[in-house]
């Protein structure tokens, strides 16, 4: 991908250096796109009394259409309703080039200032923007439009076909293209696009919609317009119940309130009293260099985890985080994941080992450089995300009052859904006032700086679900620690070393759960092992999209992965 694919035409107007068109209209961007998109998807009245209405897009481009879409619905929102869009770029611009190209409507200027503070990155795959000021979500895939159009679930209420002419860029308006666009349509879809070309037509047509021409914008002579049979259906909101409070229970809790669900929160003991209570965690993706399905839902699952965190600025101890190898295929390995387009570019880099023994002030190994890892305060995000907490022992979902419940509750999920297959693994963890380092790494076992000083582990022991802190598990994450830093290890050995221990749950593919268990109005989301702050933000924003039937952010493959359906499924086949 090359630094950026647009470039400025003389009189300032963007423009395509790939495709050699313009992105919006040089007469007036804005008009025409209210003109084609808005109101040739009959907005704002398909909306009209709608709870949750579902906009998608082909050719996100500048945000344009996103930006005068998001203005007509802060002037026109029905009442409690929630806007959610999903739109696709392949090749994305940057947030400063969008702010220039949008900075000529004025009237825009608060939303595009929203939308430049959260602009999407290069790195491919899904990126959401949250505005709820606006009760808007924004998810923004970038990468192809078929494999955009084949991995997302939701069902759009109208479509803005708004790529590149046909003639230039004819992969975006092939069939098979817009056949998704037909399959991924909620009855009645409205859509709309600036071209007439017979391709186009015959292909929208083929997908099931109507096909009109009309008037076109400007210079444009016609458009075309096309709605699919069928009735609108409303989502309504629900009532939704989440059981446990650790990182997976607030992960829920925050989504849920995210797509204008109401929710209560139900725990046994306190908050963070299982594994979410160290004083400090790692949030770092899980490195696949298969790249694979895995490889791709890990890495979004991060990049939504540090998004989110980076929200919370005062829970973020550190940042950068520090992948030390420690077996001759681990080079090789990092590099082919940091040369990914799964990650921001640069946000990933090899380090040499001397350039690794400035950072860690001594003899280190290569690194891999993880710069947009964090070292984050459990308690904080806790905090922020919980609410108010009921606190009380649920033995059978039917004692909870609400539409659907979604069990986050670790192990403990075992007692409410006695089918999951999740094993238990104790993990006691180190630390200690007496050391203060300057960085945060990960080998096998890991330290990482807290508030006042360092912490090191931890131990995995499979089917031990003691939580009493041992002193020979003290002695066992020093003997880990000494493998990286012997000298660090040593100046601890005698230092007063306070501990704790949790149980995590940890399922057969040691991928976690998440989706719909049993019945539909209960789902399940557990089995992160030691993984839940990097992973539990996503899959929240998973489960509550199936919770409150709004569109979810992860693909077909990545529901697969996570669904809890699938342990039975692999013992029949």
């Amino acid at each position: 991908m090359t630094a950026s694919p647009l470039d400025w035409t003389d009189d300032g107007q963007p423009r395509s250096r790939l495709f050699g068109d313009v992105y919006f209209s040089a007469e007036d961007g804005l008009a025409e796109t209210r003109a084609v998109f808005l109101e040739g998807c009959g907005l704002p009245d398909a909306w009209a009394g709608r709870r949750r209405f579902v906009v998608g897009e082909l050719g996100f481009g500048t945000g344009l259409n996103i930006a005068a879409l998001l203005d007509l619905w802060r002037r026109t929102r029905p009442p409690g309703g929630q806007l959610h869009i999903f739109t696709v770029e392949g090749f994305p611009i940057g947030a400063d080039e969008a702010a220039r190209a949008l900075g000529r409507w004025p009237e825009l200027a608060e939303i595009v200032q929203a939308l430049v503070a959260r602009w999407p990155g290069r790195a491919r795959g899904l990126h959401r923007i949250e505005l709820p000021t606006l009760a808007a979500i924004v998810d923004i895939f970038v990468g192809d439009v078929s494999e955009a159009l084949s991995g997302w679930t939701g069902r759009a209420d109208v479509w803005f076909l708004d790529g590149f002419s046909p003639a230039l860029n004819p992969q975006m308006w092939s069939d098979e293209v817009l056949g998704l666009v037909g399959a991924r349509s909620a009855p009645g879809a409205h859509a709309a696009t600036f071209t007439v070309a017979g391709q186009v037509r015959r292909g929208l047509a083929a997908a099931g919609f109507t096909v009109e021409k009309r008037p076109g914008f400007g210079r444009k002579r016609e458009r075309l317009e096309a709605r699919l049979p069928g009735q609108a259906q409303d989502a309504g909101a629900r009532r939704v119940a989440v059981v446990g409070a650790g990182v997976a229970g607030a992960s829920a809790a925050r989504a849920v309130r995210a797509l204008g669900g109401e929710v209560v929160v139900v725990e046994a003991d306190r908050p963070g009293a299982a594994g979410s209570g160290n004083p400090a965690a790692l949030v770092t993706p899980r490195l696949d260099a298969g790249l694979g399905a895995p490889a791709r839902l890990f890495a979004r699952a991060f990049a939504r985890a540090a998004a989110l965190f980076r929200d919370l600025p005062e829970a973020i101890i550190a940042e950068g985080v520090l992948q030390l190898a420690m077996s001759d295929r681990d080079p090789k390995r990092f590099g082919k994941i940091a040369g990914s387009d799964l990650f921001e570019p640069g946000s990933l880099a090899l380090l040499s080992t001397e350039q690794a023994a400035a950072r860690l002030a001594g003899p280190a190994p290569i690194c891999l450089d993880q710069r947009t890892a964090l070292v984050v305060e459990p308690a904080r995000i806790l905090a922020a995300w919980l609410g108010d907490v009921e606190r009380r022992t649920v033995s059978r979902i039917e004692e909870l009052d609400a539409d659907v419940v979604i069990v986050a509750a670790g192990l403990g999920a075992r007692i409410l859904l006695p089918g999951l297959p999740l094993q238990p693994v104790r993990g006691q963890a180190s630390w200690t006032s007496q050391a203060q380092i300057g960085f945060a790494a990960a080998w096998g076992g890991y330290v990482l700086p807290t508030r006042d000083g360092a912490l090191f582990g931890a131990t995995h022991d499979r089917d031990d679900t003691g939580s009493d802190v041992r002193p020979e598990d003290h002695l066992r994450n020093l003997a880990s620690l000494a493998r990286a830093f012997p000298e660090l290890s040593a100046q601890l050995a005698h230092a007063p070393l306070q501990g704790r221990a949790s149980v995590r749950a940890v399922t057969p593919d040691r991928l976690p759960i998440a989706g719909v268990s049993g019945q539909t109005d209960v789902l399940a989301l557990t089995g992160f092992g030691s993984r839940g702050f990097a992973m539990a933000p996503l899959l929240a924003d998973h489960v509550a999209a199936l919770a409150l039937g709004a569109p979810s952010p992860l693909p077909a493959e990545a529901q697969a992965l996570v669904d809890p359906a699938r342990f039975p499924a692999r013992e029949v086949s």
